[in-house]
Formats: structure tokens, C-alpha cells, sequence
């Protein structure tokens, strides 16, 4: 009896931390793609500049090279930091700027109706 409740609590705890990943690999690339858009153009501007002047070197592979380079170099840094925010025990509905991916309501905007003055005290 107690073997099959260690079992469970394991794959219990197991899928909990593949969700946490799973949640903080998509909320990771989000930002990256939203937020991080100045970086991105930045990284193809470099890349760009990088394939030509590897041009001369590498004919036929330079910009497959460099564009290989820096998705994975973004991908990597999007998984390794899912994985460590995942093992370091931070799950996605404890923080507090996360609030949009649950669908949670934003707690400093209350809404204020124009009639509330007028209607507010009416008792039918």
C-alpha cells in the first residue's frame, strides 16, 4: 500500500515539474519574441554582417552557418532557462508579473461605472 502511494506522489511530482517546464519553455519565448524584439533585430543585423564576411571563407555555407548558430544559440538559452527556473522550484503561478498567462484578473484595475453615482443607492 505504501509502495503505490511513494509511486504515485513520484509521477505525481514528475508531471508537475514537466508542466513547469512545459509553461516556463513557452512564456520564455513569448517574452523573447515580444520583449526581446530589439535584440532580434539586433542578432540578424550581426548575423547578417557575420555571414558576409564569412562569405569569402565558407562559398556555400556561411548563411546557413550563422543562421544555425543563432537559433539555436536561442533556443538553447530559452530551454536552459526553463530548465533552470523549472529545478530551482519557481512555478509560473507564483510570479507575479505572470498574471496574463492564467487568466487571471489584473487586481489594480477596478472598473468604475458612469451610473454608479446615480443607481448605486437604489433599493428595489
Amino acid at each position: 500500500m505504501q509502495l503505490t502511494t511513494r509511486e504515485s506522489l513520484a509521477k505525481t511530482y514528475s508531471l508537475v515539474m514537466v508542466k513547469s517546464f512545459l509553461i516556463w519553455t513557452f512564456t520564455l519565448a513569448v517574452c523573447l519574441l515580444v520583449v526581446g524584439f530589439p535584440l532580434i533585430v539586433l542578432m540578424v543585423t550581426i548575423g547578417s554582417l557575420l555571414a558576409i564576411a564569412l562569405q569569402s571563407v565558407l562559398p556555400v555555407s556561411a548563411v546557413l552557418l550563422v543562421a544555425g548558430s543563432l537559433i539555436s544559440i536561442n533556443v538553447l538559452a530559452v530551454v536552459l532557462g526553463a530548465a533552470a527556473l523549472t529545478f530551482k522550484g519557481v512555478h509560473p503561478s507564483e510570479v507575479s508579473w505572470l498574471s496574463w498567462l492564467h487568466g487571471e484578473p489584473d487586481a489594480l484595475h477596478t472598473a468604475v461605472y458612469a451610473a454608479c453615482p446615480l443607481t448605486c443607492d437604489l433599493r428595489a
